[in-house]
C-alpha cells in the first residue's frame, strides 16, 4: 500500500532503457525510498543495508534506519538475473550515497 518502486540509478542520470529495466530497480517504503534517493542509505555487494555515516544517530534514525543497517534485503527469488544490478547499485554508491541531495 504504501510501496514505492524506487530506481538505483537515478532516472535522470539513467539512458531511457535503463529507466525501464528491473534490475534498475528496488522495492521500497516511502521513507527508505526518500532516504535512498537522497543517499542516506544504499546497498553492499552483498545486498546489505548501509547507512551514511552522515545520520545521525536519534531515537527515529534508530528506529528506522539504523534498525536496517547491515540487514540482507529480500531479494526476488533463486535466479540472480532477477536481483537487482550490482552496477546500478555501484552507480548509486559513487554518485548518490552520502552526497546528500
Amino acid at each position: 500500500m504504501f510501496l514505492t518502486a524506487s530506481h538505483i540509478k537515478p532516472w535522470s542520470a539513467a539512458t531511457p532503457s535503463e529507466r525501464l529495466m528491473s534490475s534498475n530497480g528496488l522495492l521500497l517504503n516511502a521513507l527508505h525510498d526518500r532516504a535512498f534517493d537522497r543517499g542516506l542509505i544504499t546497498l553492499d555487494d552483498r545486498y546489505r543495508v548501509v547507512v551514511s555515516s552522515r545520520v545521525p544517530h536519534t531515537p527515529t534514525n534508530d528506529q528506522w534506519l539504523y534498525a536496517f543497517d547491515g540487514r540482507k534485503i529480500a531479494l526476488p527469488g533463486s535466479d540472480e538475473s532477477t536481483w537487482p544490478s550490482l552496477d546500478f547499485i555501484h552507480y548509486h554508491n559513487d554518485c548518490v550515497f552520502e552526497r546528500c541531495a
